[in-house]
This record gives structure tokens, sequence and C-alpha cells, in this order.
């Protein structure tokens, strides 16, 4: 349900965007008692009801993807939550909360006011005056789709973000490109639709969605993962296929070739109806396995270093023999030969600022900031990868990030209140300026 135009009103900060991220700025700055209002253009966690595949389910168990306050009332602690259960929870959070936030209102632009403290926020309905601003619109804003692309009329591209189902594709053969979480995932339903799939493989990490009894997530928590700092070097553009689907299952690209996918390299190029593809499957393939093995190899220790009593698993070092598609793989495809009536694009996203009319930004539009903090006074922005830390983008992550800003926000109030109280003691003290002038006198 909106809310009624308003014409014009103030709030110490303003949230823009309903979903976890801004819920999660809203527990934190009601704590602290910061004056706030969150704005968002369509319904709270809008992005998990309409702008993902009917079968998506969290990354992550229902015990971790969570924030710390609430958990999930019908999903199994160790089960993966429906995304439309996820949508229901972040609306259930907001009402326990008391979440002030205001659905169908579209933010339009923010500007720096001039010569007077915050900024002027145009919205679907007025104007908004608000001393700080926090960008809480997250890192799935606008589709990547490449150049590559073809412009081929008698093909249906779609991107991952309007994929909902098999049925939604012409009959035919698929191309998938992109290999991380997504694009698994709708390759491996397609398949299971009965359709041949293509799927061009980059490079990725490959972690175990468990080992010795305990979940991906757990590893990561327990071996510091999740709280690294920085990415390593090389990994900056590296994707993670994990799933949590048909009850969570490590991703293994070979066996999928094995059922019948058709795996390929990086996708190159499109000329005159062919595609060509990278020599890179065998190399990308070799990279996962090295991180899933590592990853294994650092629980073992663990396991070790602190005599946990977890069953051993040695079956899961086992890596399937190499599939024809990796033996001797393709280098080039006819897609009228092959049958391919359609393309998913499972490329990703970049982010979109335009409305945010501030200096808070590099030359390729990238938000700069420490921690969430932006270069530009009073802006803030949350939700993003690598905000703070590894885990930033995640559920949890993001309610900790939240955490540090209103604390930021907080703690520039009470600069500011303690300004506005000095000031008054000012105004009200008693004139001293004869006291002083006698005062010099003396010291003349």
């Amino acid at each position: 349900m909106t809310e009624p135009v308003f014409e014009k009103e103030y709030t110490d900060t303003l949230v823009v965007g309903g979903g976890q991220a801004g819920v999660a700025m809203s527990e934190h700055l009601g704590n602290l008692g910061v004056p706030h209002l969150v704005l968002e253009r369509d319904r709270i966690a809008e992005a998990w009801r309409s702008r993902r595949w009917d079968s998506l389910v969290a990354n992550g168990p229902a015990w971790h993807d969570r924030f710390p306050g609430m958990e999930f009332e019908d999903v199994d602690a160790d089960a993966f939550a429906p995304k439309e259960r996820v949508a229901a929870y972040f609306e259930a959070y907001a009402r326990r909360i008391g979440a002030p936030i205001r659905t169908g209102v579209e933010v339009r632009k923010v500007e720096r006011n001039q010569g007077r403290p915050g900024f002027t926020v145009e919205t679907s309905r007025g104007v908004i005056e608000a001393n700080r601003v926090v960008a809480a619109t997250g890192p799935f804003q606008r589709p990547v789709i490449p150049p590559i692309a073809p412009e081929d009329e008698r093909l249906t591209q779609i991107h991952s973000a309007e994929y909902r189902n098999p049925r939604q594709l012409p009959e035919g053969a698929v191309l998938v490109v992109g290999a991380g979480s997504s694009g698994v995932q709708i390759a491996e339903e397609l398949q299971r639709s009965g359709r041949q799939v293509y799927l061009s493989v980059g490079p990725h990490d490959r972690p175990p969605r468990a080992y010795r009894g305990r979940d991906f997530c757990w590893w990561l928590g327990v071996l510091g993962e999740w709280d690294a700092e920085v990415m390593k070097p090389g990994t900056e553009h590296v994707t993670i296929a994990v799933s949590g689907a048909d009850g969570g299952k490590t991703i293994d690209f070979r066996e999928l070739a094995h059922q019948g996918m058709t795996l390929v390299g990086r996708t190159k190029a499109f000329q005159g109806g062919v595609v060509t593809f990278e020599d890179d499957l065998a190399d990308n393939l070799a990279r996962g396995d090295a991180n899933y093995l590592a990853m294994l190899d650092a629980a073992d220790d663990y396991i070790a270093r602190n005599g946990l009593d977890l069953p051993e698993e040695p079956e899961a070092r086992r890596i399937p023999d190499d599939p024809a598609c990796v033996v001797d793989p393709l280098r080039e495809l006819a897609l009228d030969a092959a049958g391919v009536t359609a393309i998913v694009w499972a490329t990703g996203f970049s982010v979109d600022y335009g409305w945010l009319d501030v200096d808070a930004f590099d030359e390729n539009g990238k938000p700069q900031h420490q921690r969430g903090v932006s270069r530009e006074p009073g802006v803030y922005f949350v939700g993003l990868p690598w905000l703070s830390r590894r885990g930033s983008s995640f559920i949890w992550g993001v309610w900790h990030d939240a955490k540090h800003i209103a604390d930021h926000i907080a703690t520039q109030r009470k600069y500011l209140a303690y300004h506005a109280a000095a000031q008054r003691r000012e105004t009200s003290a008693p004139s001293t300026s004869s006291r002083d002038d006698a005062s010099a006198e003396r010291v003349n």
C-alpha cells in the first residue's frame, strides 16, 4: 500500500531502497534514535519478488542468510529459503522494527544544498529535505549484456534478470553465457526441461556446498574468509559457482556435461550466425578445481588443529573424468545448425546512481567510499560487494555494514548537537564587552 502524495517534508536521514540494505539501515538508525525515512519505488524486497527466476532459492542456509534478530519461521535452519519466503522475511522484519518505509515512491534526483546543510531530494511524490542520504539500492541495478551480443532477430536474447522458467523461451537449444551461480542454475534447469544447453564457462571459484557435515558458509566463517577485507590479487572478476537448489549441492561442471550439457569456453564473438569461444575451458575448470580442493585442505587442517569430531569424506576429492566437450572443446558453433534459438546472458550487473547528483564517484561511476562512508560528506552506501569485507553483499553482512554506517551518522549528529547547544549558550550569555575593554586597557 502506497503512501499519499506529500508536498515537501524534512528528515534527518533519507534511505533510498527498501530491500535488505534499507531494512537493515532502518533498524540501526531507529535503535540510535536517528529520525529517518526509507523510500522504495516498488515493494519491500522487490528484487527478490520479481527480478529473480521462479525456482530461485537463497544460496546460503536459513541459519546463515538472515538478520541476527529474527529467524525464518517456516524454513528449516539448514534448508535454503525460496525467493518468495525471503521477500516475506524482510517484509515481516520491517513490520517488527516499525521501519518507516514508504513504497511506490521513486527517488529521481539528489542534490547537495548550496550555502546550507543537507540535500534536496526530488521524488515521484514531492520534495524532501534531508541532512544525510544513504544509497541502499544494492549492486544488482542494471543488467549487463556485453557488446558482443549479436543483432539477430531470429534469436531470443534475455538477461538472467529477465529469465523466469524454461517455458519463457522458444523451443530449441539454448546458449547460456556465464557460469556463476545464476548461469549454472539456469542452465541446469533448462537441461532438466529437455533442452540442449551450451554453457559458456569462464574463470570461477567452485566451493563445496558442504564438506564433512558443515555447509561452506560455516567453513568460510570459521576460516575467517567472510571477514577478508580485500580481494586476493587476480580475483576481481572471478564468479562463484554455488547453489542452494534441490536442497543444496556442489556445482560440478563435468557431471553436468556427462548428463548431456555441452561446456564451452568464454564466449568470444558472433559473426554470420557463428559464435566463437576462447580456448580456455580446461584452464577455467582446473582453476575451479584448485579452489575447491584448497577449501577442502583448509577445512581438514582446521579440523585437525582443533580436534573436531567430524566425519571424514574422502569421496569429496574425486574429480570426474573429463567429458568429450572438455577433451575436444568446441571453438565455434553455427547457431542454426545447432538449433540454438535463445541466448541467456548471465553476465552480471552494474550499479546505476544516475539519480545521485553528488561528488561521490570516480570517472567510471564507481562509488568512492571507506566502509560505506562516501567521500561526499553526508552520503553513504550500503549493500555493495566488498563494502567492508567479503561478506558485505550477503544478508548478514549487509546488517553489520549498516550498523557501522548508522554509528557514523549518530556520531556526526552528536557533533552537530554540541554545535547547536554551544550557539545557544553563546547567544544567551551576558555581554562581556565592557569587562574585556577594561582588561585590554590594563594590559596596554
